[in-house]
């Protein structure tokens, strides 16, 4: 149990004598470094259109620092294990300074900005949102810059249940498939019977079910053994604490729903409105998160996730006050990683060959070894 609750807060396998072993030992990238580069800006453009077409969107500028008193960061989990990067701004000889953060997430502005766009039901708001998570362990696919398309759009209170939910993956998934052909059609050596495209269907599957499915693994070991069988899944139900007494994973109590009571096909109960897209990465033989999305909590659901992890306190904050008093629409939404994604569509090994930031030499040697270049 004791690993079950260590494998809650998050992403990232731990320590590099581990990661030393995990990454491949026979690899070449497919694309040269231009080629890469290309490659890239091509696969960005049309996943971001294809989102636009398919949900709906409209694409709008986004910010990377919020107000420290705003409410409007997101803080990724409830332990408060993730803070966000701080700072004063003095302004005018401290007469009339700010405290800022960096953004972790845009997930709370999205709502917000629907509301300032003045988006109507069926329509919303994309972003390329640029974010800094300080608190990440940085391997092969985590980084501290981080790079989304942070999505919002507006739905009404009718569609606040798991079909609505499933339409709207349904449609994601559309433009990552498309996408993948698209990227191979442009760039034939990405094209290779060693490394399997993505299935043609996502297989959706509750928390709870793969919890039965394998009652003794964590999280992160739950999930590798799921996508062993089924390459590409939707989870649903990602924060509410399972028949195990922990939740699947973390999940903060003021965007997703993860508490609503739901029914699946066959008539069990389970709850949230929410969870993940996850593949099978052929290259790095692991579990491969592209997307977190949901759902968003209305002020019933806000509450009593508040009510559950002790954060009541939080209602006194300017956005979560805009949920409680419904100045604001009830949205679905979520982020799909923008490096993540082409990561996985270019056949990369590391996140550092389609993302520019910062690694520890420690990191860049490991790869360097392995004949994986990560940029500068």
């Amino acid at each position: 149990m004791n690993n079950k609750k260590a494998d809650l807060a998050g992403p990232g396998i731990g320590n590099y004598d581990e990661l030393v072993k995990i990454l491949p030992t026979d690899y070449n990238s497919l694309l040269d470094p231009k080629e890469t580069q290309k490659a890239i800006t091509l696969l960005k453009r049309f996943i971001e259109d294809g989102l636009c077409r398919e949900l709906n969107l409209m694409r709008v500028e986004v910010p990377l620092i919020v107000d420290s008193e705003s409410g409007f960061n997101d803080y990724l989990d409830r332990d408060g294990s993730r803070t966000p990067v701080q700072f004063h701004i003095s302004n005018d000889y401290d007469k009339h300074p700010v405290d800022a953060q960096v953004v972790q997430a845009a997930t709370k502005w999205k709502r917000f900005s629907l509301k300032q766009f003045n988006m109507q039901p069926g329509e919303g708001v994309i972003t390329d949102m640029r974010a800094v998570r300080k608190d990440y362990y940085l391997d092969h696919d985590h980084s501290s810059y981080v790079d989304q398309w942070d999505w919002e759009r507006v739905m009404t209170a009718e569609q606040r249940n798991l079909e609505f939910l499933t339409e709207i993956v349904r449609k994601i998934w559309t433009v990552l498939k498309v996408s993948e052909k698209f990227i191979q059609d442009n760039f034939p050596n990405l094209k290779t019977s060693k490394y399997p495209d993505l299935p043609d269907e996502l297989t959706f599957l509750h928390a709870e079910e793969i919890l039965d499915m394998y009652p003794d693994l964590p999280r992160k070991e739950r999930e590798t053994a799921v996508l062993q069988k089924y390459p590409a899944v939707f989870i649903y139900g990602i924060g509410w604490t399972l028949k195990d007494g922990y939740p699947h994973e973390m999940r903060a109590a003021d965007y997703d729903d993860w508490v609503t009571e739901t029914t699946s096909p066959d008539g069990r109960k389970y709850h949230g409105l929410n969870g993940d897209i996850l593949v099978w990465n052929p290259v790095t033989k692991r579990r491969h998160e592209l997307s977190s999305m949901g759902i968003r909590v209305n002020p019933e659901t806000l509450k009593k996730q508040l009510e559950l992890t002790g954060q009541l306190d939080m209602l006194k904050m300017p956005y979560h006050q805009m949920i409680m008093n419904n100045e604001i629409p009830l949205s679905i939404g979520g982020g799909i990683g923008q490096s993540r994604t082409v990561m996985y569509l270019l056949k990369k090994a590391h996140l550092g060959e389609v993302s520019v930031t910062v690694w520890p030499k420690i990191l860049k040697d490991m790869c360097r070894e392995k004949n994986i270049f990560v940029l500068e």
